[in-house]
């Protein structure tokens, strides 16, 4: 009789419909605050020692994940690439060098690295600013020194092979696999070649005085986009209101965009990123501008000319080779999908692994190898659902997103999984959250956030807010969690998510690492 009684208080405990103590008291608090009053919570403890549930809320119910969709592909990419794998970058000829005169073109072959960027320093780590320059925002500023690093280092390559006149094109093959989707959360374009992560940074700031221009700096500088400055000062107490206003397409195949609308008076300097809309045409350009600054005469392609690719890489040889960057390992890659949540990055995986690994360009065959995965690591995938690799269209039950959590705990890249997450109150997308709590630097989780639009409040709804991973408690013991909360109607202003869904999500975690 004993042991029933204990084993309906523990299924009801984790059922939460028992009184769970502290633990409980403190999540109530949290979760009966009047903005949480039409939300769903999904939560889920998981003791990694004892392998068992200590608090359980819907933990077997689907929610919207959001960018903790991004725990799935990372470690999807980690496990099936394998953490050393790099992506080769290399150049090849389609002609002899007489002269100094390369009889032919110049061909990039892209080979979908996600980081031919200013990410790349002479060591192994892959640089990260923690408010991701994609996403914009007043915290947000390009990464690193140079977003042309590796694009120049490749140009100067080619010059050491003494060409100084392409008498064909600069090329840049990217039939790895289809360009053109755009990811779900930023809209940044999928491409096999990604430099600057297929954006360019534009940092803007007031001007002196009410309905001056506001001020603009561009990088990478670029014959590709031209930019209107169209935006103004508003008064002071008036709310950021950029937009890029129209997008022309130019008979060369570069852009015209026109950026309007209006930043307060005496406001910060923010990033505002233009995301190109064809990336191999935005590499062709950018690596002959680097080609000219190396002495080469070059040109890219005429716009119409539409190159027989197949035809060229029977050129794709050793001996045709002029130029080499070959990418930091995949565990580097997996941090900045997980510390600042890169949606690109995260949306390219499963196009990466269809094509490196399955040798098809359909990234559905990139999806049928992350679920033989999950299957293989023994998870129920029947309480899974995944659309995209960033979280844009996917459904989870915290339960799941434990046991899945728990696996990684297990793996002999545990500490590589681990330590790519953002630290709660320390840095990636947790470094504003909880940064007085005692748990800040013991809480190692994956946010997510997804909101629209709600034009008939003139606020924003938040369909979810999510924050999975790991905490070692107060008693030293061992925990993975997953905490979604769904629906959630807050204000317009800045920040209002971050302050309201975001450390709610941050006092979960702290919650359990002093009760737990």
């Amino acid at each position: 009789m004993r042991k029933l009684v204990l084993f309906l208080s523990f299924f009801l405990l984790a059922a939460g419909i028992l009184e769970a103590g502290p633990l409980e008291s403190r999540l109530q608090k949290i979760m009966n605050r009047p903005e949480f009053r039409h939300a769903t919570f999904g939560i889920h403890f998981l003791s990694l020692e004892k392998k068992q549930t200590l608090y359980a809320l819907n933990a077997n119910k689907f929610f919207i994940p959001a960018s903790t969709t991004k725990l799935i592909t990372a470690g999807s990419a980690l496990e099936i690439l394998g953490p050393d794998y790099r992506f080769p970058t290399r150049i090849y000829r389609t002609g002899e060098v007489i002269n100094e005169t390369l009889q032919g073109d110049l061909v990039l072959v892209a080979s979908g690295d996600p980081n031919l960027s200013s990410r790349v320093t002479e060591g192994e780590a892959l640089l990260f600013e923690n408010e991701d320059h994609s996403y914009g925002g007043e915290h947000s500023r390009g990464v690193g020194e140079d977003p042309l690093r590796v694009i120049r280092k490749l140009a100067k390559q080619v010059a050491g092979h003494k060409i100084k006149r392409i008498s064909g094109r600069v090329l840049v093959d990217a039939t790895l696999f289809k360009q053109g989707d755009r990811e779900l959360g930023t809209g940044v374009v999928i491409s096999p070649i990604v430099v600057n992560d297929n954006v360019m940074d534009v940092l803007v700031k007031p001007g002196d005085s009410e309905n001056a221009a506001v001020a603009m700096k561009v990088a990478p500088l670029t014959s590709y986009v031209r930019i209107v400055n169209r935006a103004i000062t508003g008064k002071s107490d008036s709310d950021p209101d950029l937009r890029w206003d129209s997008d022309i397409e130019n008979s060369d195949g570069s852009r015209t965009v026109t950026l309007a609308g209006s930043l307060p008076a005496n406001g910060p300097e923010t990033m505002f990123s233009y995301a190109v809309p064809d990336p191999a045409r935005y590499g062709e350009m950018l690596l002959t501008e680097a080609l000219r600054e190396e002495g080469i005469v070059a040109n890219a392609r005429l716009k119409e000319d539409q190159p027989d690719f197949k035809s060229l890489a029977t050129f794709y040889k050793s001996e045709n080779q002029v130029a080499e960057h070959i990418s930091p390992p995949m565990k580097e890659e997996i941090k900045i999908i997980l510390k600042v949540s890169q949606n690109l990055h995260a949306s390219m995986m499963p196009y990466v692994l269809a094509s490196v690994v399955a040798k098809k360009e359909a990234p559905q065959s990139g999806f049928d190898l992350m679920r033989e995965f999950l299957a293989k690591a023994g998870l129920n995938d029947d309480a899974a659902s995944q659309e995209d690799g960033a979280g844009g269209s996917a459904n989870f039950t915290p339960e799941f997103m434990t046991s899945y959590l728990a696996y990684w705990a297990r793996h002999k890249e545990a500490k590589t999984f681990h330590d790519a997450l953002p630290i709660l109150g320390k840095d990636g997308t947790l470094f504003q959250i909880q940064v007085y709590s005692a748990a800040a630097g013991h809480v190692f989780a994956k946010t997510g956030t997804y909101g629209r639009s709600d034009l008939l409040h003139k606020r924003v709804m938040v369909d979810s807010k999510a924050l999975a991973g790991y905490v070692t408690t107060k008693k030293g013991h061992s925990l993975a969690f997953a905490i979604f909360v769904n629906h959630v109607p807050v204000s317009s202003k800045p920040h209002a998510i971050r302050e309201i869904t975001g450390q709610a999500m941050g006092e979960i975690a702290a919650a359990a690492y002093e009760l737990l």
